[in-house]
């Protein structure tokens, strides 16, 4: 494969950003810094504020206050087609009367990126070689299944060297086993291209694949961005902690960043409350699981992952927790057993009691 296919990449500062719809506010002072090379994915139920603020970055919505820069360079006013961006859409946008390697030569053609008939040919076929649909060139959108349409869409916006990346849901429309493979693609293109990225989803396990760091957006507002180790590890809000991965809330007493639960002084994450009754808010593979006939719970249903087993568990103190053990010791751990539920002593978010 060519070399030739890395592009610029860089720096992207939003600050402050602002916008309303009516009287619903899309982006409520929203800040973020990317750095070059950097992939970023924003993650948050629908009408957090996500799409609104990558369309601003491109270009294709109005901001109501902040700024917008670009290696230092203010494109707040700029129109999208002074960015030098590549955008990447839900849904392919494909022209369907070109071929996959004349839409990817597209880009290539207008005034700002226009190049010869020879270089657009050679560009094209090296982005179809580097999304793996070199044997693809003179087929029509119609003859590429969705997946294939997503990797020509990639390669199109690609083409033209862009400083930064958006892609907006790019995978929402692809069935699971494509959307997996297809999501590791873009993180491998993405790596040996090098250009810095923003990608837009709703689905936490696409962010926590694919990002450096994940923000996670509601109303609005950035509640927390970090690597996805840190967020899922260490959530800043209730509101992470129950959007990114499944939680069990765990009822219990708090004091000196401390909560007591299933018998245990488990310490409490930075955000947390301080004192009073609160609700721990706990991983399922943070429970320790085992039969035993000094048992505090009864396994309800068990559901085979692969690699892992999912119990769901009644406490005989009142209550329901779901734990994910390895499938190699959930032998002994059907629907009826008794069992010891006990926690992996590590921090956990607790909220007020509602």
């Amino acid at each position: 494969m060519s070399t030739n296919v890395r592009g610029s990449s860089a720096a992207v500062k939003l600050i402050g950003l602002e916008k309303s719809f009516g009287s619903v506010k899309a982006l409520d002072g929203l800040t973020i810094e990317i750095g070059p090379g950097e992939l970023v994915a924003l993650l948050g139920p629908s009408g957090c504020g996500k799409t609104t603020a990558l369309r601003a970055l491109a270009g294709l919505q109005n901001l109501d206050h902040g700024q917008i820069f670009v290696d230092e360079k203010d494109v707040t006013f700029l129109a999208p087609n002074r960015r030098n961006m590549g955008m990447v859409f839900q849904a392919y946008s494909l022209f369907p009367h070109m071929s996959a390697l004349a839409n990817v030569e597209y880009g290539l053609t207008l005034k700002a990126h226009k190049t010869s008939s020879d270089k657009r040919s050679a560009r094209g076929k090296e982005l179809l070689d580097l999304v793996g649909l070199s044997t693809h060139a003179k087929h029509y959108p119609h003859q590429l299944s969705g997946g294939q349409q997503q990797r020509v869409a990639l390669a199109r916006a690609l083409a033209i060297s862009p400083q930064v990346l958006l892609l907006d849901e790019p995978l929402s429309a692809l069935d699971a086993k494509v959307r997996t493979q297809l999501r590791d693609e873009i993180r491998r293109i993405q790596l040996e291209v090098g250009t810095t990225t923003l990608f837009v989803t709703h689905d936490q396990e696409e962010a926590l694949g694919i990002a450096d760091r994940v923000g996670v957006m509601r109303g609005g507002i950035l509640e927390q961005i970090a690597v996805p180790a840190e967020l899922y590890d260490r959530p800043a809000s209730a509101f992470v902690a129950e959007f990114v991965g499944l939680t069990n809330p765990i009822r219990g007493n708090v004091s000196a960043g401390f909560i007591e639960i299933l018998g245990l002084r488990v310490p409490t994450l930075p955000g947390s409350i301080s004192s009073g009754t609160g609700i721990a808010l706990v991983r399922p593979e943070s429970l320790k699981v085992e039969a035993t006939t000094e048992a505090n719970g009864k396994v309800f249903s068990a559901s085979f992952l692969g690699a892992s087993c999912r119990l769901t568990i009644d406490l005989s103190a009142g209550g329901r927790v779901v734990a994910q053990v390895p499938s190699s010791d959930a032998a002994s751990l059907g629907a009826g057993a008794s069992v010891k539920v006990a926690f992996r002593s590590t921090p956990v978010f607790v909220k007020a009691e509602q």
